[in-house]
């Protein structure tokens, strides 16, 4: 998912994106543990995404702040 497609979404859908970005981490992290891991790229792609759901959100908090000034 790229940051044009990121921006499209909602905010609340952002953040669901987050929580199951943050999910699949965590068992990529057992399953590397477990040594069923044999995709190691998906550490990179993943954790990528998360910093760019998460930059996005920050971006959005930021315009509604300013916004309300």
């Amino acid at each position: 998912m790229n940051a044009k497609e990121v921006r499209n979404l909602s905010t609340e859908e952002i953040k669901k994106q987050i929580l199951d970005s943050r999910q699949e981490l965590m068992n990529l992290r057992f399953q590397m543990v477990t040594g069923q891991l044999t995709d190691h790229s998906r550490f990179k792609v993943t954790r990528r995404l998360i910093a760019r759901l998460e930059t996005i959100l920050a971006e959005r908090g930021k315009e509604e702040k300013e916004g309300k000034k």
